[in-house]
């Protein structure tokens, strides 16, 4: 993970010269949020936090960031001198990895000086939006598959070597089994896994005989590969023969398709398999795989076992980015120096922001599923059991009422003066959480196609101080 400063956007470092000029380099609170679910989803999954938090606490200038920083020539050597001093220390509040979230609600709430967090915007949503982006695809292409295997072969897909760890690491999270990706496996604990290539196949004089090698180095996991030259006319027949060889000492093996009609060639595969007296072999398939093409399987009852999914998993495939966004939402103001409400106005209301310091509860309804999303201030609690109106963040006539029966705060705080004050959370608890979370989804907003929309609203009094911001602004334009 980068911990060099650098890593930020350069107006960042301009602005923050200035703030420091100005002296104004005083406390602020910046809110993480996402505009729209992608791939026309009804949600998305949080994945990130924990390596960011990681990174955020060694996040330096070097000697040589800063060597580099004065031969721009624009910088001012006393804060230049100020960065090499820089760390943060501030506090971060953030939902847990794994989380289910929805647009416009914060999914971290940072508070440091204004220097503090405008250095740390790059890194943030850097981060977080890349790899929330691929654990969402990867939680969809999951649930396509009835929650089946899955296994990650998007390495050599990837947008380069970090985004190939990254991908990984967001890929188990989101619902992956395994991965190709051997240092990932290494470095983050994911359980690797992999087939053979046609190359294999094409390297011995036909593939009965490639087959009848690779059983013989790797008797206890071997999977045919079937599509070199014919699946029906040869490959199926070469792995049945060396399936008649291995079996009898004691092990199975599984095939794989790589190409043509899946629905078909598995289909008349599992009928060749289990003609043979081998219904116990698997059948593995790849090959450009996306969550639509898995659920129209799935749905149509193709006899296939496990996936391995990999270039649109790990890039997002139709999805370039998650549109992750990072605002002020609190500055210092007033005579006394306290933190006041800070808000973005835009033409598009969707794009206007909520203002101050907030808190997003969960409320659940009786059978534990999710009800809704609520924007609250920081010092409101939603208790359960009461009835309570809730607005539409941007359609101010829209609105409900409800009586939780469970509430949850959602942003905890992990960082407190710069250091993490929790203990990081393991891949597999952010992964379990991912579980837990879209068990309790309703079934509607995980619809491949035309979800149900979840609702995102605010309490009564942050919409009152939405309106009052409003109006106090439309009140001073010239």
């Amino acid at each position: 993970m980068i911990t060099s400063a650098l890593f930020t956007d350069f107006y960042e470092l301009t602005m923050a010269q200035g703030f420091w000029k100005k002296n104004k380099n005083t406390p602020s609170v910046f809110d993480m949020f996402f505009r729209r679910q992608p791939f026309n989803g009804g949600f998305s999954i949080l994945a990130g936090t924990e390596p960011l938090l990681n990174a955020i606490a060694e996040f330096r200038f070097s000697e040589s960031d800063i060597r580099y920083l004065q031969s721009l020539g624009i910088f001012a050597e006393d804060f230049l001198d100020f960065l090499r001093g820089f760390r943060f220390s501030g506090d971060i509040w953030t939902m847990e990895e794994g989380s289910v979230v929805f647009p416009n609600e914060p999914l971290l709430r940072i508070h440091g000086s204004v220097v503090e967090c405008a250095l740390l915007e790059g890194i943030v949503l850097n981060t977080i939006n890349f790899q929330s982006l691929i654990a969402t695809k990867t939680a969809r292409i999951w649930l396509a598959a009835k929650k089946g295997p899955i296994m990650e072969f998007g390495l050599r897909r990837a947008q380069g070597c970090d985004g190939a760890m990254s991908a990984t690491r967001a890929a188990y999270i989101g619902g992956a089994a395994g991965t190709s990706n051997t240092l990932a496996g290494k470095e983050f604990g994911i359980p690797v896994m992999g087939t053979i290539a046609h190359s294999w196949v094409m390297s011995f004089p036909d593939e009965e005989t490639a087959f009848d090698a690779y059983a013989e180095i790797y008797p206890g996991n071997t999977c045919f590969l079937l599509d070199t030259y014919d699946t029906l006319e040869s490959g199926i027949k070469a792995a049945i023969a060396a399936g008649k060889r291995l079996v009898p000492r004691g092990y199975n093996f599984s095939v794989r398709l790589d190409s043509g009609d899946i629905q078909y060639l598995s289909t008349k595969v599992r009928e060749e398999l289990d003609k043979a007296g081998f219904p116990e072999a698997k059948i593995t398939v790849s090959n450009e795989l996306t969550e639509e093409i898995i659920e129209s399987l799935v749905n149509n009852h193709a006899p296939i076992d496990s996936w391995g999914v990999g270039t649109h998993m790990v890039t997002g495939g139709n999805e370039s980015s998650f549109t992750g966004v990072y605002k002020l939402a609190a500055r210092t103001g007033g005579t006394d120096g306290a933190l006041v409400p800070a808000m973005k106005f835009s033409d598009n209301p969707e794009k206007t922001t909520n203002p101050g310091i907030k808190q997003v509860w969960r409320l659940y309804n009786a059978d534990g599923t999710f009800k809704a999303d609520i924007l609250a201030e920081e010092n409101e609690h939603i208790v359960p059991g009461e009835m309570r109106k809730y607005f539409h963040p941007a359609n101010d006539w829209k609105s409900f009422s409800f009586s939780a029966a469970r509430t949850e705060p959602l942003l905890r705080r992990k960082m407190r003066n710069g250091s993490r004050c929790e203990a990081e959370k393991t891949i597999d608890e952010s992964r379990a959480h991912m579980e837990a979370s879209l068990d309790r989804l309703d079934g509607s907003y995980k619809r491949i196609l035309n979800p149900h929309i979840y609702k995102v609203s605010l309490t009564e009094q942050l919409r009152q101080e939405k309106l009052d911001f409003l109006r106090s602004k439309r009140r001073n334009k010239p």
